[in-house]
């Protein structure tokens, strides 16, 4: 069995470090804010070429933080992919604004820059590009936009550490962006955390603050803020498998590029690089319009995986009250989807193997 992804093989070349970086954190006898989490912040800015990292507790309550720290809230607007996790809208939901989607490009499955403009109105404060499945999103043509109408770009980089735009980093290409470093990212704790990149000194102060029950001042509050802290021993754990991410985002290019030559020529649609972009691969997704006999097929050979994702926002329950414009490509997505498995520690043996089940799986 070829399993989507197992984390006991992704942490296991990582064993000793974490366990020595956890033995630091029960020596040092303290577990929140501490030396760990401020080593990490540095050294994530630096990885992302930003000036600031504001560490939480997970994706979500970054860019719900990010929202707050700009003062984006009831009344405002926020445009938004039709087609993301739900973490992405649902941010914009819990600040009491309105998120506003647009489609996708449906080759690279990011935000497309041409449909941005008509979704703009008076209530617009920012566009919220996500890098989905570790694709930077085309970030110079979001950028123009936003400075024609004066908004804010807020990244959800939470699937693309360590990606790259024309020589940059993601976490460093708008106003500010947000991660998550659920354990099944290309940079992953042991659990829960997050955090948010910015180049803008202002927005990081807040965040300190409101991350921290809005104080900066032990008993001292001077904003409504709330408990999102990134605690000692994720922070620890974290900086031990940094220095290990670019190597692993290296072994996952290497997979994804076995995958589009094996691959090639097959009914599928494979996923597309947009010029100038160097993606992480945090998911290989192949589309097809027979995904369900596709899905099964493979399962039958022994291979797992999983559907990224399966139903648009717009469709969820949570926002079934909502009033939507038509949303045709994100609809057509959802049912085309498959991710098949992708991780550091793939062979090539195991790339050809899945792609060999995959042709055996389209002829039935």
């Amino acid at each position: 069995m070829i399993e989507f992804l197992n984390l006991k093989r992704v942490n296991a070349p990582h064993e000793a470090a974490i366990q020595d970086a956890i033995q630091r954190v029960l020596a040092s006898g303290w577990y929140i804010l501490g030396q760990e989490t401020e080593a990490f912040e540095r050294e994530f800015a630096a990885y992302c070429g930003a000036a600031h990292c504001i560490s939480v507790a997970n994706g979500l309550d970054a860019l719900q933080l990010i929202l707050r720290g700009y003062g984006i809230g009831p009344g405002d607007e926020v445009i938004v992919p039709s087609n993301t996790f739900i973490a992405t809208w649902l941010a914009v939901s819990q600040v009491g604004a309105t998120p506003v989607p647009v489609e996708p490009d449906p080759l690279t499955h990011n935000l497309d820059p041409a449909r941005i403009a008509a979704a703009v109105t008076q209530r617009t404060r920012a566009i919220m590009p996500v890098h989905l499945f570790g694709q930077p999103a085309d970030m110079d043509a979001i950028q123009q936009i936003a400075d024609q109408h004066g908004l804010r770009v807020i990244e959800d980089a939470a699937q693309a550490h360590g990606a790259r735009y024309k020589g940059r980093r993601t976490g460093a290409l708008g106003d500010a962006a947000a991660f998550s470093f659920y354990p099944g990212k290309n940079l992953g704790a042991l659990g829960d955390g997050g955090a948010i990149t910015t180049n803008d000194a202002d927005l990081a102060a807040r965040l300190r603050k409101l991350r921290n029950y809005g104080s900066s001042v032990k008993y001292q509050h001077d904003v409504a803020g709330i408990n999102s802290r990134l605690d000692e021993l994720q922070a620890a754990v974290l900086r031990a498998k940094l220095k290990h991410l670019d190597a692993e985002n290296d072994a996952r290019r290497a997979v994804a590029a076995q995958y589009l030559a094996a691959l090639a020529g097959t009914p599928l649609v494979l996923p597309q690089v947009l010029p100038g972009a160097e993606p992480v691969w945090h998911l290989f997704v192949v589309g097809s319009t027979q995904r369900d006999r596709l899905q099964a097929g493979l399962l039958k050979e022994g291979v797992g995986t999983i559907v990224h994702y399966p139903k648009a926002c717009h469709l969820q329950g949570a926002y079934a009250s909502g009033v939507w414009p038509a949303l045709p490509i994100a609809e057509r997505l959802q049912d085309a989807v498959l991710s098949l498995p992708m991780a550091p520690y793939l062979t090539a043996d195991d790339v050809q193997a899945v792609s060999a089940a995959v042709r055996k799986s389209l002829s039935i």
